[in-house]
């Protein structure tokens, strides 16, 4: 049987021209699944792992049937749930229109808004945007929902995960109902499901594989780690030795945690890796990937800032330095090595408290871990972070008897032990306003007298 090609599907031959210009002739299966139930106009419902090509999966359809916007108005919408996402769907967009007329506008948080109203000068076609940054843009009337024809929403479980509910409501209800709706999601979780029920017409389902199910090219193992500070000692055992290690991606669990692990690494690999996270400026972030994208640096330390969507080519290895708290997290992480038909290598490390935390994952995988033993010439660190010490709680402390000596409460020295009869005004007749006065002014009057 014959492969289909992107040619099959009767794409317009500007984009098909795009195309062959980066090389890609073959759809992937979730790309082949869903171009046909797209087109038909009906609402789909994506489920596929990350890394498989869902971008272009519904970013191709949507090129095929979008007519110019006579009124300046976006016709598709596109919602992503971060900044880097909305970087990298919009550069894809504008790489695939450059041979038509098709205005592509990406817009999000953090930058001044008024300058984003600027872009819209010149009419919109496509908007790709973080659900805050275009509910924002809607409400001040820089930009209107009214003609959006198509809605797509990317990474849909995350959008949920990072609150974004009331924003896709309020954006719902600025659009009008008739329109196409196409999700895509690498898992499929209860509010999922619950926004499905509530906002969206029967959509057709496209599953590639069963949510959180784990990319097959991807070898996954792991060591059992006594502590953070011998995590970093592994962690400089295995890019000393391993030279296969060209591309890492290495995931820590917070900010602070990241930050800790960059210091130490770049002692120890100086001007080797960048570091990422939310605290770190967008031009920051920008640049960091891009250096990191052209090989540049040999590893990126990152938080689950960079778990979903981003297609940055060729990782090697990713590195769980920490277990994510949330097992779907873990099917993200990994989902950044292996792409487009490569293999890949995720390497977790795994202290005895976060055996709980891989113990979920395994379940939702249905697959273990296959676990190396800890390399001999690794030496334990025994010093713990503070994260890592074990904070005592005091369950029914004893109460503490105020009368006894010390502390704050103490006896009362011996002049000031008097007993308070509540002073003279108590003992003795109040005498009226002023009768002090006029006494004092009498006898002082007696002795001049005399």
């Amino acid at each position: 049987m014959e492969k289909l090609t992107f040619a099959d599907f009767d794409l317009p031959v500007k984009v098909l021209d795009v195309l062959a210009d980066l090389e890609l002739f073959e759809p992937t299966p979730i790309q082949e699944k869903s171009l046909k139930p797209i087109l038909s106009g009906r609402d789909v419902m994506g489920i596929a792992q990350t890394g498989t090509g869902k971008t272009l999966a519904y970013l191709l359809p949507v090129l095929k049937t979008w007519k110019y916007s006579k009124s300046g108005n976006p016709t598709v919408l596109i919602l992503v749930p971060t900044r880097e996402l909305v970087v990298q769907v919009t550069e894809i967009l504008e790489k695939l229109t450059e041979n038509i007329t098709a205005r592509v506008i990406g817009i999000y948080g953090g930058k001044n808004i008024n300058t984003q109203k600027l872009l819209f000068n010149d009419g919109c076609d496509i908007l790709v945007g973080t659900p805050g940054r275009v509910m924002d843009l809607s409400i001040d009337n820089a930009i209107s929902l009214k003609e959006v024809q198509k809605l797509i929403i990317d990474e849909f479980d995350e959008m949920l995960n990072l609150g974004f509910r009331p924003q896709l409501t309020h954006i719902f209800e600025m659009m009008k109902e008739k329109r196409q709706n196409i999700l895509f999601s690498a898992t499929m979780t209860e509010a999922v499901d619950e926004m499905l029920d509530e906002y969206f017409a029967s959509p057709i389902e496209i599953s590639l594989a069963k949510s959180g199910t784990p990319l097959e090219k991807i070898q996954q193992t792991g060591y059992k780690v006594e502590n953070f500070n011998t995590k970093i000692n592994l962690l400089e055992h295995l890019l000393k030795t391993d030279a296969d290690m060209s591309k890492v991606l290495i995931f820590n669990n917070n900010k602070r945690h990241a930050d800790l692990l960059f210091t130490k690494i770049d002692e120890l690999f100086p001007e080797q890796f960048d570091v990422i996270h939310s605290n770190k400026s967008q031009n920051y972030r920008l640049k960091a990937m891009k250096r990191f994208e052209n090989e540049e640096v040999r590893g990126l330390i990152t938080t689950d800032v960079m778990a979903r969507g981003l297609d940055i080519s060729d990782i090697t290895h990713v590195i769980n330095f920490e277990v994510p708290d949330v097992p779907e997290q873990y099917i993200h992480r990994i989902g950044r090595t292996g792409r487009a038909d490569k293999d890949g290598s995720a390497i977790t490390f795994v202290t005895k408290k976060e055996e709980t935390l891989l113990l979920d994952i395994e379940l939702l995988m249905d697959k273990e871990l296959q676990f190396i033993d800890f390399p001999e010439g690794v030496k334990i660190n025994p010093k713990k972070i503070a994260a890592e010490e074990e904070q005592i709680v005091m369950k029914n402390p004893a109460r503490v008897k105020l009368n006894e000596g010390g502390g704050a409460f103490h006896d009362k020295k011996d002049k000031n032990k008097k007993e308070n009869w509540g002073g003279p005004s108590k003992r003795k007749e109040p005498k009226k306003f002023g009768a002090n006065r006029a006494q004092q002014k009498a006898k002082s009057k007696a002795k001049r007298k005399k």
